[in-house]
């Protein structure tokens, strides 16, 4: 009885919800579309093989939402979905994915879409306007133990109205500018037909492979080995201007390689087909050799203009001493991230500034990191009551030393937190440095059972997002964004106040404001910031003439608004290989192309 109350006052708050949006659809809409921007794929694309790539955690689940969900590997699959519209990723202007159309309600807050016929899920299924509707109700359910989707689903996207089997109307919560409301209050279907929801759902689907609208499908599950996809050889949207070339190979296989070391030996070889030299003990010192010299490796430098990932150091407010303001403080003097920036990644990263770097106007270019200062630690460890020491220099309170457990996911940074603890010493502070795998360490982190956690978090969309990072609601409790626990009555009405900002500049005013706050807060201590990939890859993978885009963050990501844009050159794979094998050498390549490069 309770479950089915549960079910009919949620279906009734939704139809209350959705009658806000007009009745009927309103006759005088400037529906829009995009089909006079450039393409960004080469018609010289080629399509076939099997591109091979990894990830150093295996999957805890295939389902996109609920717990456990936010792997890494999860990335391949939410790339592999559609939205109602996508970015162009050099123009940064709305282009059609699901939808062909879209139009802007008077109110400000309503956005209606005429859906792609041509649309059909993975099962052949047509995609249709019912989809959206049980989307907005699958996202609002208490089955899929999912509180960040269910708050999105009910306070910011707050109705949607079906007028026939393709076209609906979604109304968000309040104004906002066009191209922001655009994607923020975009939604993605679910498939209806192959969801049941009910308290069994996040165990009955924790492995089934739902229908999806890419061009892939997973056809291969081996767990802890590898998951392989197939490219649909039907895919609906093959011949769309902004899809046509793109997503070339016929095969993607992400293979389970836990240490990033033992994968470059697997790209040597020759079974990985390219790998990310972002790092720079990878670019300056590993990535030389017979293979490059050779020419049958190439190495390239791209530089982009994307949103930073929110990297860096972050403090559990709820974990003891960190609840202390001080303290925080006096861990961000100690951090001497320059020389960490000067020695071990020579020279080649920035320093973070503040959470969010590349969102324009968003971004409170007045903010800078707190820099290596011992004397200032040392007088905010005193303030704090932290002033003796004992015999290894570790200040001490109340006979306990001071002593914070780092835990991070990446053994390729050891580097550079062992010379941040060495010089954290020098303040009277000891790190101790938890490396465990991925899987792991993003449990105890969702877990809240963390003190500090070295991470970092994507960048992405047209402006940044606070609420699930920082506002209380998320606070002291599991499974949210908000790792630092952050928790203060001020910054939540100020994070509320944006996201319900009607007008740019408000927004941008706010945005600026909570900037300041989570800087004052000093639960997130900014670290590095890289303003292009750098990757190497066999010379059978190609890449259009430009070889990117504006906001590529990988070259050879086979998925997503910017990605599948390389391809397989047979021919190439059996020349390469037949010249390596008899030692024939090739022109080597190293490419460094700097079209997107943001002025200083």
């Amino acid at each position: 009885m309770n479950k089915f109350l549960s079910f009919l006052l949620l279906t009734v708050f939704s139809a209350n919800l959705a009658l806000a949006l007009p009745k009927e659809l309103p006759a005088e809409l400037n529906w829009q579309t995009n089909l006079s921007d450039p393409i960004f794929a080469d018609p010289a694309a080629k399509r076939g093989g099997r591109y091979r790539t990894f990830v150093t955690t295996f999957p805890l689940t295939l389902r996109l939402v609920g717990p456990d969900s936010n792997g890494n590997f999860a990335g391949y699959m939410r790339a592999n979905n559609l939205g109602l519209v996508g970015i162009h990723p050099n123009t940064l202007q709305p282009l059609p994915e699901l939808a062909t159309h879209w139009a802007f309600g008077d109110d400000g807050h309503t956005i209606y879409f005429r859906l792609d016929p041509d649309a059909r899920w993975s099962d052949g299924k047509p995609v249709t306007a019912d989809d959206y509707l049980f989307a907005l109700e699958f996202m609002r359910s208490k089955f899929i133990l999912a509180p960040w989707y269910n708050n999105h689903f009910n306070e910011v996207i707050t109705g949607i109205a079906k007028y026939d089997d393709y076209t609906i109307g979604i109304e968000g919560a309040v104004a906002k500018p066009q191209d922001e409301m655009l994607f923020e209050y975009g939604l993605s279907p679910v498939a209806k037909h192959f969801h049941v929801l009910d308290e069994n759902w996040v165990k009955d689907y924790n492995w089934r492979v739902e229908p999806n609208t890419g061009p892939y499908i997973i056809s291969e599950i081996r767990k802890g080995k590898y998951i392989e996809f197939t490219r649909k050889k039907d895919w609906w949207a093959n011949d769309k201007r902004y899809f046509k070339y793109r997503y070339n190979p016929d095969h993607l296989r992400v293979k389970l390689i836990r240490d990033i070391n033992i994968a470059y030996q697997y790209f040597r070889k020759g079974e990985l087909d390219n790998f990310p030299l972002l790092m720079p003990r990878f670019w300056h010192k590993k990535a030389q050799g017979d293979i490059y010299e050779n020419g049958y490796v190439g190495k390239i430098k791209f530089y982009n203009d994307v949103p930073q990932p929110i990297s860096g150091l972050f403090l559990n407010e709820d974990a003891t001493p960190l609840n202390d303001i001080n303290v925080r403080y006096a861990i961000a003097h100690a951090l001497n991230v320059d020389k960490v920036i000067n020695t071990v990644l020579h020279g080649d990263y920035e320093r973070l500034q503040s959470a969010h770097d590349g969102y324009g106007d968003y971004t409170n270019t007045t903010i800078r990191a707190r820099e290596f200062d011992l004397k200032k630690a040392g007088e905010y460890l005193d303030k704090a009551g932290w002033q003796q020491r004992n015999k290894d220099g570790i200040r001490t309170k109340d006979g306990q030393p001071l002593s914070i457990r780092i835990t991070y996911y990446n053994s390729g940074h050891n580097d550079r937190l062992v010379i941040l603890s060495q010089e954290a010493l020098k303040a009277g502070i000891e790190f101790k440095l938890q490396l465990l795998d991925p899987s792991s360490a993003f449990k105890q982190i969702m877990e809240n059972k963390h003190q500090a956690a070295w991470m970092g978090w994507s960048g992405g969309g047209l402006s940044p997002t606070y609420w699930e990072f920082y506002h209380s609601e998320n606070a002291h409790k599991s499974q949210t964004n908000n790792v630092t626990n952050t928790d203060d009555p001020v910054m939540d009405a100020k994070i509320m106040a944006y996201r319900k900002g009607t007008d740019k500049a408000g927004r941008v005013k706010l945005a600026h404001e909570l900037e300041q706050m989570i800087h004052d807060q000093g639960s997130f201590i900014p670290t590095f910031k890289v303003p292009y990939t750098r990757e190497a890859y066999w010379r059978w993978l190609k890449l259009p003439a430009h070889y990117g885009t504006r906001t590529s963050d990988s070259l050879f990501d086979p998925l997503g608004g910017s990605g599948g844009l390389f391809w397989i050159d047979q021919e190439a794979h059996r020349n390469i290989l037949e010249a390596k094998s008899h030692g024939d050498a090739l022109p080597p390549e190293l490419i460094i192309d700097k079209t997107w490069v943001i002025a200083p």
